[in-house]
Parts: structure tokens; C-alpha cells; sequence
């Protein structure tokens, strides 16, 4: 009973995702039209991508590269505008939850050894903002993206072409959020990590990740991947393989059957499409607020054609409520390790700052889209 309840603890949104399909189930029996529900070739690709960027972690090679970084800026605002562009443009390259828990702790690391604590809940916030947001210009950025990309088989040029421009205002508000709360006053950082890169893991690791990048990419058939990747980490690495993030891939299959029943439930079938027929965009961003983003683009997807809209809505909806975004709940844990006692001190910095950026995003999306 112990290790059912620490396994629940652990993960809270399996849990979900798994009782959420075994609800479906009793209103439609498992047939033979559930093997249509999955999407391999987004499992595969999250798979590949998630066991290389573990690989990469494992040799410290994300903590290494941002701290030098960091250790290059000399002054307080640049240093937090550092943290923020790492997380920032770490979401777009190995995902927003793998870029809070490789870049957090570094960031804690700056403002506690240079008495500037006092500024870990903006940093932090702005770092999950950068990290939610970050990852929407490319389809390998954020889990609903990759499903996205698949399911509705989007040209690369239209995928760049949609996300641009919220993915470009994102970057100007909280640069402009970090200069007008930052102070520019001098800090020192020095750099005695004398943490060292394997040069031969480091190069091969590199190319497996750009062999996941091609296979996200359509440029390799995705089973290649599925056969190269785990046969080099089973020789170089097994400990990455095991390390993968396995409950982020069974709640992608339990929300798979969750939204592939729901879609053969009359009432409920009818009712989304409805909603969604009125404002994709709206429906999509609100879903996000309550079920989170990655569910409400399984879901939403069985009930529309226009993903342009549903695209938006499901990465700017990442911003809102602390559920908006599973990453989120892994940027306020951090905090609250860190500081205990000022919860109630960061919820209501966090969600001053991710309903503003959000009510900016989604007026802006909704002229250029509705």
C-alpha cells in the first residue's frame, strides 16, 4: 500500500490521465478501433528525443553550458535575463520540463550564493514562462507540439509560420519584464565548476540528438530511431534509457484512449464540437486552464480541422493557472523546496504575471486568428 501511495505521489497525472481512460472505458468497451487511437510515431519520437536528452544530462552537459553563461554576465539583470534566455531556448531543444529541471537549480545556485534570494520567485516565474513558451516555435519544443505536428501532418514552413509570432511577442514582454524588475547592479559570479565534458560521448550524444531531430522532422523513418538510439545508450549509457521519463509516455497512450472515447460518445462528441465550432482558439486556451495543455491537445484534436488556432491555443495556454502547464507544478515544487512557508508568496506572483502574459497573447492571437 506504501509503494502504491509514494507511486501516486510521484505521479499524480498518470494517475489522472489512467482513471480518466478507465471512466471512457465503461461507456465504450475496448474493440478493436482502439489500436487506431495511438499515435506511434509521436510515442517513438518522444521516446528518442527524451532518452538522448537524459543521456545528455547524464554528462552534465546542459549545466555546464549555462553556467559559463551565466558566469560571463556581471550584473544582476543580465545575470536573471541569462537564466531566462537559457531556459528559454533550452524548452526549444530538449522540452520545457527537462529545460525547469536542468536550469532551475542553477538558478537558485546564482541568487543564493550571491545574497540575492530576494529574487528567486520572479526569476523562477519568468524562467517558467520562458519555458512554457519557449518550446512553441518548434514541434520537438513541448509534447503537444510533437503530437500536433503528427497528428495533422504540418508542413515545417506552416508549423514556423504559425508559432512566429507569439513565439517572437513572448520573447520581447519578458525581456521587457526582466529590465523593468531587475536591478543593474554589479554582481560576481565565479565560475570553480570544474566540471569537464567527456569529448567522445559528448560528440556521439550530439549526433544521436540530431538523428531525433531528422526523425521529428520526417527526414528518417521514425523506427530507425526506435532501433539506433536504445541499441548506443544499452552500450554507452543504460542508466539514461532507464532514467527516460515513462509515466510522460503512459499518460500520452491513457490520454489517447481517453479522447479517441470520448470522440465515440455522441453527447460528448457533439457538445466539443459545438464549443469548438464557436472560438477553437478560446476553448482551446480555457481547456488548457483546467486540464492542462498536453490533454486538451488530444482531446481538442479529435474535434476540429483548424490546428492553426488549436496550435496557438494549446502553447499560450500554457500560461494561466498553475495546472495550465505540468511543467509548472515542477517550477513551484523547486521554489517551495527552497523556501518553505511563502507558497501563498509565489502563487500570487506567478499568477499575477501568467494571467497578464496570457490575456496579452490570446487578445493579440484572437485579432490575427479569429
Amino acid at each position: 500500500m506504501s509503494t502504491f501511495k509514494g507511486f501516486v505521489k510521484r505521479n499524480p497525472v498518470v494517475c489522472i490521465a489512467l482513471f480518466a481512460a478507465l471512466v471512457t472505458v465503461l461507456f465504450v468497451p475496448v474493440d478493436i478501433q482502439y489500436t487506431e487511437y495511438f499515435d506511434f510515431k509521436t510515442l517513438t519520437c518522444l521516446f528518442c528525443t527524451l532518452a538522448v536528452i537524459t543521456a545528455l544530462k547524464n554528462i552534465n552537459f546542459f549545466s555546464v553550458i549555462a553556467r559559463k553563461i551565466v558566469v560571463a554576465c556581471h550584473t544582476l539583470r543580465l545575470t536573471v535575463i541569462a537564466l531566462v534566455y537559457i531556459t528559454f531556448i533550452g524548452s526549444m531543444l530538449i522540452a520545457n520540463d527537462m529545460a525547469l529541471i536542468t536550469f532551475l537549480p542553477l538558478g537558485f545556485f546564482v541568487l543564493d550564493s550571491t545574497n540575492n534570494r530576494h529574487m528567486m520567485a520572479f526569476t523562477f516565474i519568468m524562467q517558467n514562462i520562458a519555458a512554457n513558451l519557449g518550446g512553441m516555435l518548434t514541434p520537438f519544443g513541448n509534447p503537444q507540439n510533437l503530437y500536433m505536428y503528427s497528428y495533422f501532418n504540418i508542413p515545417d514552413a506552416e508549423f514556423v509560420n504559425i508559432m512566429f509570432l507569439p513565439f517572437l511577442v513572448s520573447i520581447v514582454i519578458i525581456t521587457l519584464l526582466c529590465m523593468i524588475f531587475v536591478k543593474n547592479e554589479p554582481l560576481v559570479l565565479k565560475d570553480d565548476d570544474k566540471t569537464a565534458l567527456p569529448p567522445l560521448k559528448t560528440a556521439i550524444y550530439l549526433l544521436l540528438f540530431a538523428f531525433s531531430i531528422a526523425i521529428v522532422f520526417r527526414g528518417i523513418p521514425y523506427y530507425c530511431g526506435l532501433i539506433l538510439i536504445p541499441l548506443v545508450l544499452l552500450i554507452m549509457d543504460r542508466n539514461a534509457l532507464k532514467k527516460v521519463d515513462y509515466p510522460l509516455l503512459i499518460t500520452f497512450c491513457a490520454f489517447f484512449v481517453f479522447s479517441g472515447n470520448l470522440a465515440r460518445i455522441d453527447a460528448v462528441n457533439e457538445l466539443i464540437s459545438s464549443l469548438m465550432s464557436k472560438n477553437t482558439l478560446l476553448c482551446g486556451v480555457l481547456s488548457c486552464q483546467v486540464i492542462s495543455n498536453v490533454p486538451s491537445a488530444i482531446l481538442l484534436s479529435k474535434f476540429t480541422t483548424n490546428y492553426p488556432a488549436l496550435l496557438v491555443a494549446v502553447n499560450i495556454g500554457g500560461t494561466g493557472t498553475l495546472i495550465a502547464s505540468l511543467a509548472s507544478l515542477i517550477t513551484f515544487r523547486e521554489y517551495n523546496k527552497n523556501n518553505p512557508g511563502k507558497a501563498l508568496h509565489y502563487v500570487g506572483k506567478f499568477s499575477m504575471f501568467n494571467f497578464g502574459m496570457l490575456a496579452v497573447l490570446t487578445a493579440m492571437m484572437y485579432l490575427v486568428l479569429c
